[in-house]
């Protein structure tokens, strides 16, 4: 349980992120632990709905409804037992808040519409003579972020870093973007007079991020950008196209920051910051997003060598009895648990997903399985979240064939975020009954702030490469199976 003011100080204020893809270690992860309690979580796992709240004889009372921007694709940490109660009072104020742009956001801090900045920012000398830092959450440093040669699948290792930039003094001449007022932009100039020589500067607009760099850079818009390590080794797991070797920095101090009028909050958080850095939850939720490759990304990936001439897995016998509950092809079943955990029964992700068919506990309990290591249950409530799902777009999509893609989407990324991609495809006046170049085109542009900050998107943030590239790769799976498995 977090330190009650902490907690009390958070629940009556306003918090100010910014929604950067950074998974979001400090905007997102250490907000989790004061956040989550306070949401609803619907069956996916996904977040709902955001509440404030406030704290009276000790019980946290849910408050109004935030209209706020929504995480999405997030785990259910929320603390078992907090009595939430509706009919508060309302208040107007919201409680969470998305901004853009540092220079923006330390503007909304300073002038009183927030209270604490919760973002890694690096902690630098000018930006002390406008706020006041924390105690450094971790350190970091800035690396190049730059595409491989076209043809780098065909070439040697060798032959590959020939052709990268491995000395900043490469850099001369060169153009290289990165966020206006940024901590990249300050240590460029500085890295220009260090080598000698101009590297040409290009600030983008303050609402630039660095995701949305680095996808341009994936898409070749543009050739360089600068990240922090943490962020680029992530995106790099993503985009194999990329190279983030390159370091440009010395290890520098990330934190959040208060206004300088602000002893008081800051001390408080400092003291929590302490105690919660001490916790092996703070190395959990670091390794988490940093050091651990997303699990379904590494399984899509890889290659499964049957078992035996006519089998596909151990649970063939169960995965052929359930598939008849949902009317499918069981080879189309089994290259959904092959995808999900490599029929390895005792599986669990990076976000608590367990079993065969990677069920949350929330699902899992929803869907009757009470143990979600064994492979009866957990199969038997994978396909009960199935049908649910078949059940909600059979609705929308008659089509059987394109329904499945809406299915499979939604089982990995949650039924809000497909819903929301849906909604975009309405507006932008393309099929909503159509996945191909249609709803998986709007998936994708929910990493982008002008999409996932539209109203029709109430889910928000998502980086959903990873749901568009599941459905491609369970259905090439199952397509193999057909060919080398007898129905």
């Amino acid at each position: 349980m977090l330190p009650k003011p902490v907690v009390e100080i958070l629940a009556n204020s306003s918090a100010f992120a910014f929604r950067n893809f950074q998974h979001q270690f400090f905007q997102f992860d250490m907000l989790e632990f004061l956040l989550f309690a306070f949401c609803d979580v619907g069956p996916d796992g996904d977040v709902l709905d955001w509440f404030p709240v406030q704290i009276q004889e000790g019980k946290y009372r849910r408050i109004h409804p935030v209209d706020a921007p929504v995480f999405g694709a997030v785990t259910n940490l929320a603390f078992p037992g907090l009595p939430l109660r509706n009919g508060a009072p309302k208040i107007a104020e919201k409680f969470f808040r998305v901004v853009s742009g540092v220079d923006n956001a330390m503007e909304h801090l300073n002038s009183g519409e927030g209270d604490i900045l919760a973002f890694p920012l690096t902690v630098t000398k000018e930006r002390t003579n406008y706020v006041s830092f924390t105690q450094p959450l971790y350190n970091s440093y800035q690396v190049l972020v730059q595409r491989k040669p076209e043809n780098w699948r065909s070439l040697t290792r060798d032959q590959i870093e020939r052709k990268l930039i491995r000395s900043a003094s490469e850099l001369i001449g060169k153009e290289v973007h990165v966020m206006k007022s940024s901590s990249f932009a300050e240590r460029m100039k500085n890295l220009s007079e260090e080598i000698g020589g101009d590297i040409i500067i290009r600030e983008d607009s303050a609402g630039a991020e660095s995701e949305s760099l680095i996808k341009r850079v994936v898409n070749g818009e543009v050739d360089y950008t600068v990240a922090d390590h943490p962020i680029a080794v992530v995106n790099a797991a993503y985009y194999p196209n990329i190279d983030v070797g390159t370091i440009l920095s010395l290890p520098q101090q990330i934190a959040w920051a208060v206004r300088k009028n602000s002893p008081q909050l800051l001390k408080t958080i400092n003291t929590w910051l302490a105690k919660v850095k001490k916790e092996p939850t703070f190395m959990v939720i670091y390794n988490r997003y940093f050091k651990s490759p997303r699990t379904s990304l590494l399984r899509a990936q890889s290659d499964y060598s049957s078992i035996g001439g006519s089998k596909i897995s151990p649970y063939d016998d169960l995965i052929r009895k359930e598939s008849e509950r949902l009317g499918w092809d069981w080879r189309l079943l089994a290259a959904i648990i092959y995808q999900e955990s490599r029929f390895n029964n005792k599986d669990e992700s990076w976000a608590g997903a367990r079993g065969l068919m990677q069920l949350m506990p929330e699902t899992a309990e929803q869907f009757g399985a009470a143990n979600p290591d064994d492979p009866k249950q957990n199969i038997r409530a994978g396909v009960g979240y199935l049908k649910y799902l078949d059940k909600y777009w059979s609705k929308e999509i008659t089509d059987s064939n394109e329904r499945l893609k809406f299915v499979l989407a939604s089982y990995n990324v949650g039924l809000s975020h497909v819903i929301d991609a849906r909604n975009l495809t309405v507006k932008y006046k393309r099929s909503s009954v159509l996945w191909n170049d249609n709803v998986e085109y709007y998936l994708l542009k929910k990493s982008d702030p002008t999409y996932y900050r539209d109203p029709m998107a109430p889910a928000g943030y998502c980086k959903c490469e990873e749901p568009v590239n599941y459905v491609k790769n369970v259905l090439e799976r199952y397509e193999e199976y057909k060919m080398h498995i007898a129905g």
